[in-house]
């Protein structure tokens, strides 16, 4: 069987990141996977599936302007214009006719990436009029950006009910319904299909000691994670917690990690890239400090580390917000908004959650790759029977 999923990431690489979790589990039941990726290359989260069965195609890149998702930038940082728009169409069209897949998945779309809406309805049309149309799924994570006007939650319902077969919310209900932050219609009820998170394997056990007991920091590149960075450093200075800090900084802020280096004592502060074995230090460090994307929230609930969440708010972005303040309701999570970050305020949100674990996850709702896969199948042999 053949699957092509289409997605594009525009800020962080969070959709990328779910959508190649998916093909290397639907690679591994010996599916041959596509992966049609619009953002800029992130070549730390290549495909790497069991027996090599998928392969990511790259589109002419786009990325947005900051938290601005309806100016989009092409990879040189200009303005897209609508030449690229139309190579990207003509690319992702041109794949659909040459791979003829069995199930078609899009990512966020028709939910999101509005922006994008004339190359994904060219792709939805073409799909519709293959001699054999494939199945097509949209696939979402647990929270969306709520629409911004009524018509949105109407346009987006004539997409789905036009072209698609189900939504594939990578969410448990019991912990984050998708209503909580969409309004769903009573239309779209019956297209869900909650597969669980999406999480990667936990880290091989080991009897490593790095990081134990610290307080660990990741917050991501650029400007995004600069005002968390800087007010753990003063936090660190203060010597307001007994605790060491371990910030993980982007590889390529080489300038801010010197400049939080020296803003605290070594012997309080430890400064590094980002490393490949975060989650194992998530693991041993007494509490965390980030934003509140998915895939860093389901990190600190799988690890049950006690954890303070500072969701990225700028420009229109909501999401983070309202997964912080869900999940805050647990013990062991607090949620500091970026208008409040203080190194005090920072400091005290600590002292609320330091010592207290996170309640775990049942087990059911972690397999999201694998149950992702078990309803494709099904809804694939429902459809052939």
């Amino acid at each position: 069987m053949k699957l092509l999923i289409v997605v594009t990431h525009l800020l962080g690489t969070g959709h990328l990141s779910r959508a190649l979790a998916l093909a290397e589990a639907f690679a591994a039941r010996d599916w041959r996977v596509d992966v049609v990726s619009g953002g800029r290359p992130a070549p730390h989260l290549a495909p790497n599936p069991t027996g090599g069965n998928a392969t990511l195609h790259q589109l002419p890149p786009l990325a947005s302007d900051g938290a601005d998702f309806a100016t989009l930038l092409a990879a040189d940082g200009s303005p897209a214009d609508a030449g690229l728009f139309a190579a990207r169409r003509a690319m992702l069209t041109g794949l659909l006719d040459a791979l003829r897949p069995d199930v078609l998945v899009t990512e966020l779309f028709p939910f999101g990436r509005r922006a994008l809406a004339a190359e994904f309805d060219a792709l939805l049309e073409q799909a519709r009029a293959l001699p054999r149309p494939p199945l097509t799924l949209a696939s979402v994570r647990d929270i969306l950006a709520p629409p911004s006007k009524p018509k949105r939650v109407a346009e987006t319902e004539d997409r789905l009910l036009r072209f698609y077969d189900g939504v594939l919310v990578h969410s448990d209900p019991a912990v984050v319904p998708l209503e909580d932050s969409w309004p769903l219609t009573p239309a779209m009820k019956p297209l869900l299909r909650y597969t669980g998170f999406v999480v990667p394997p936990p880290p091989a056990g080991d009897n490593g000691t790095d990081g134990q007991g610290e307080i660990l920091v990741t917050a991501g590149g650029g400007p995004v994670g600069r005002p968390i960075f800087e007010a753990a450093a003063l936090c660190a200075a203060s010597a307001a917690l007994p605790q060491r800090w371990r910030l993980l900084v982007a590889k390529g802020d080489a300038a801010l990690a010197d400049r939080l280096r020296a803003m605290a004592p070594a012997g309080r502060l430890l400064v590094e890239p980002v490393r490949p074995d975060f989650r194992a230090l998530l693991g041993r460090a007494a509490a965390t400090v980030g934003r509140c994307g998915y895939n860093t929230a389901l990190d600190c609930l799988t690890a049950g580390v006690p954890s303070v969440f500072c969701p990225f708010e700028d420009g229109k972005e909501v999401e983070q917000t309202i997964r912080a303040v869900l999940l805050s309701r647990q013990p062991g999570i607090a949620t500091l908004r970026e208008a409040d970050l203080t190194p005090d305020n920072l400091a005290q949100a600590l002292r609320s959650v330091l010592g207290v674990r996170i309640p775990p996850l049942d087990p059911s709702s972690l397999g999201g790759t694998a149950r992702s896969v078990e309803i494709v199948e099904a809804m694939l042999a429902e459809r052939t029977s």
